[in-house]
């Protein structure tokens, strides 16, 4: 990959999860030796739902040298590769479009503080924010793989990966008893078999639609965008999933995304209009950062809606697969059950309707509302 990867410090330590200050001093000691402990401050964040993320400053956060330690959710290493995230961490940065990366520790990383406000989901939908978002992202997957070599897409293996440990780590008896011997706080999903069935007909499906492979953040959230009111940007955070994927699963990922995750609503999702606008910004950002111009038609912003509804389907399965398996292991206090029916409900919802899109439908649809 463009930016090569530069060995990082690793701070052979351990910090307690439930009490993390002694250890969180012992590593900023290493990493900014000028501060004072007494005037070392921390401030914890609770928009995570995976992993805890402390600030830790001397005068204010908004001050340049504020360090962000994030330590990983318990049994995480299960279905994130670490040793990826910071190799993908160091690639964003080489491309500014992501903060310096410190150091690593044992359970946890070190980073650079992105200096503005964590998104809501109301500034999420004002045209000069979301064109902002789209045009970033349009950046990022823009970053070319190494040597020009053909890069495969996560989104396959990674799902396979989490129905294997769905399989292996929750399955309490033969696989036929699944449904009825699966811990309590799981019943109502889906037993193992449908699982297994509906991930080979998204296979099927998603494979026959030519969508690029480009490198993606793959969990932009509201929550991991940090807008800057001053400099007028965005910036995205947190990659335990970034890698390369399908371009349209990165955005439909987004789409899916302003249902909010405390409280899914998918009400909220973008109406079409709002989407094609987004879209018509990405693809601007898109080809001027890959060097094709940004001459954009509304055909190709068409084409580009279809699949990223299409691909939307893998985001609500692939997460729905994850909140399973954090049902089983995580120590953060969320409610995984229900945040797992949201997204495997609206999954099953709107399978039908989005493979039965077609560019050529919308199109003449199109014709026929605007003679």
């Amino acid at each position: 990959m463009d930016g090569s990867k530069n060995q990082l410090l690793h701070v052979d330590i351990y910090i307690d999860e439930h009490d993390p200050r002694k250890g969180i001093l012992d590593l900023v000691r290493r990493l900014r030796p000028n501060w004072k402990a007494q005037d070392i401050q921390m401030k914890a964040f609770t928009e995570g739902i995976t992993n805890q993320l402390i600030g830790c400053f001397v005068g204010s956060l908004q001050q340049p040298g504020c360090v962000l330690v994030r330590l990983y959710g318990r049994m995480t290493e299960l279905y994130v590769n670490r040793d990826q995230e910071v190799e993908m961490f160091q690639v964003f940065h080489a491309h500014g479009c992501a903060p310096e990366i410190y150091c690593s520790f044992q359970n946890g990383i070190c980073y650079e503080f992105v200096r503005g406000t964590v998104l809501d989901d109301e500034l999420l939908r004002q045209p000069s924010i979301y064109r902002l978002i789209a045009a970033e992202m349009g950046k990022i997957h823009s970053i070319q793989a190494k040597r020009g070599l053909p890069a495969e897409p996560l989104l396959w293996t990674k799902m396979s990966h989490f129905l294997k440990l769905v399989q292996t780590n929750i399955n309490t008896g033969p696989s036929e008893q699944w449904s009825a011997k699966r811990p309590a706080a799981l019943q109502g999903v889906p037993s193992y078999e449908t699982l297994s069935v509906e991930m080979e007909s998204l296979k099927k499906h998603l494979s026959q639609i030519d969508s690029p492979v480009v490198l993606c953040h793959n969990d932009l959230l509201t929550k991991n965008i940090i807008y800057n009111h001053k400099e007028g940007t965005v910036k995205f955070i947190d990659y335990e999933y970034a890698d390369y994927n399908y371009q349209a699963f990165d955005i439909g990922n987004h789409f899916n995304e302003f249902a909010g995750v405390t409280d899914v609503d998918y009400s909220l999702y973008p109406s079409q209009e709002l989407q094609r606008d987004w879209l018509m910004a990405y693809l601007e950002s898109y080809k001027r950062s890959s060097g094709r111009g940004v001459s954009v038609t509304e055909a190709e912003v068409t084409q580009l809606y279809v699949q990223v509804c299409k691909f939307s389907l893998a985001s609500n399965f692939f997460w729905g697969l994850w909140a399973i398996l954090q049902s089983r292991y995580s120590s953060i206090d969320f409610d995984f059950q229900r945040y797992a029916n949201a997204r495997l409900s609206y999954y099953f919802e709107k399978k039908e309707e989005y493979f039965g899109l077609t560019s050529s439908r919308l199109t003449c649809s199109t014709c026929e509302e605007n003679p």
